[in-house]
């Protein structure tokens, strides 16, 4: 009796497994056109001396030896990037998790006050960094005028200064903190209120009940805020390339091909080097090394992030 029924179990098997499939071929499409094809594609190449004109020639390690240990330029692209990395995210969450406490308490207003703090995310990166650059303009922009009017003698030349170039794109990037605000707000608005309540009647003070009651509860926010932080930042590039060509001074037309990182390459980013190697310069081999070892150091700290004991989440979670 179970024999006779076999061939039809596995037909129904069988349909199942192709009705999952189906469901599935969108998302292995994408996978496969958009991540796992440029992937290998990239290791390819970069065993490659290819200029995108002739054909690739194996060269073997002569990319990653040029990288890692001939390029003068590698060692402060990735610096710049790491410290972009590790102040920039986290001052990122801690004045997005502050501005969303702070409107979530407030009693009037609420709707004025998100959307003052949001619009700005909705400015393009292009057009933010322009203004960002005209108001932080060390020869007439306002914000130096104010600093020099309250008695501050030699104020900061922000983007034309090497020491103040990557905290002026710092600042840039709090400028747009709508987004985080958005989030953290809907996590706060999340946390069940009994137990404020509770925590309270208990006699616990407002730092007790941001540590026992609003953070356990946030916690997998605040990991999803890092992680997709990290990440972003990792792929920083058009803020502080805009930024250093403004900031400049040189004007760019057609055909012109400027080094980025200005100044003294204080916002040279290892994206921005990328470009410059592979599409300025055509050496498309020490791009895609770059591009790996950008990927690994991503994939390197998103996973340390991620381990509950090295990350954010406790052990319960």
């Amino acid at each position: 009796m179970a024999l006779s029924h076999a061939p039809e179990l596995r037909r129904k098997h069988r349909r199942t497994r192709l009705r999952t499939l189906g469901f599935l071929s969108p998302w292995l499409v994408g996978f496969s056109v958009f991540f796992a094809y440029p992937l290998i594609a990239t290791v390819y190449f970069s065993f490659m001396h290819y200029n995108q004109i002739k054909e690739p020639t194996f060269v073997g390690l002569r990319n990653w030896t040029y990288v890692l240990t001939q390029m003068p330029l590698f060692g402060p692209a990735l610096w710049n990037t790491l410290w972009l990395v590790v102040v920039m995210v986290a001052l990122r969450v801690v004045f997005g998790l502050g501005i969303g406490m702070l409107i979530t308490k407030i009693k009037t207003g609420v709707g004025l006050f998100r959307t003052a703090f949001y619009v700005p995310y909705l400015a393009p990166p292009v057009a933010a960094t322009v203004a960002f650059v005209f108001l932080l303009s060390p020869g007439s922009g306002p914000v130096n005028e104010i600093l020099s009017a309250v008695g501050i003698e030699s104020p900061p030349t922000w983007f034309n200064d090497p020491a103040w170039a990557k905290p002026s794109l710092v600042v840039l990037s709090l400028w747009g903190i709508g987004d985080l605000m958005v989030i953290f707000m809907a996590a706060l608005l999340d946390v069940p209120k009994e137990q404020y309540e509770a925590a309270e009647l208990d006699g616990a003070g407002a730092w007790a009940r941001f540590r026992y009651v609003t953070w356990p509860s946030i916690t997998p926010i605040v990991m999803f805020a890092v992680v997709t932080g990290v990440v972003q930042t990792m792929q920083y590039y058009t803020q502080a390339l805009v930024a250093g060509k403004l900031a400049s001074g040189i004007s760019v037309g057609p055909g012109t091909v400027i080094q980025p990182g200005y100044p003294d390459h204080a916002t040279l980013t290892v994206p921005q080097l990328v470009y410059s190697l592979g599409f300025q310069n055509f050496n498309t081999g020490a791009a895609c090394v770059l591009s790996l070892v950008l990927f690994a150091i991503a994939m390197a700290v998103t996973t340390l992030l991620m381990r509950k004991r090295a990350g954010l989440l406790s052990a319960e979670d």
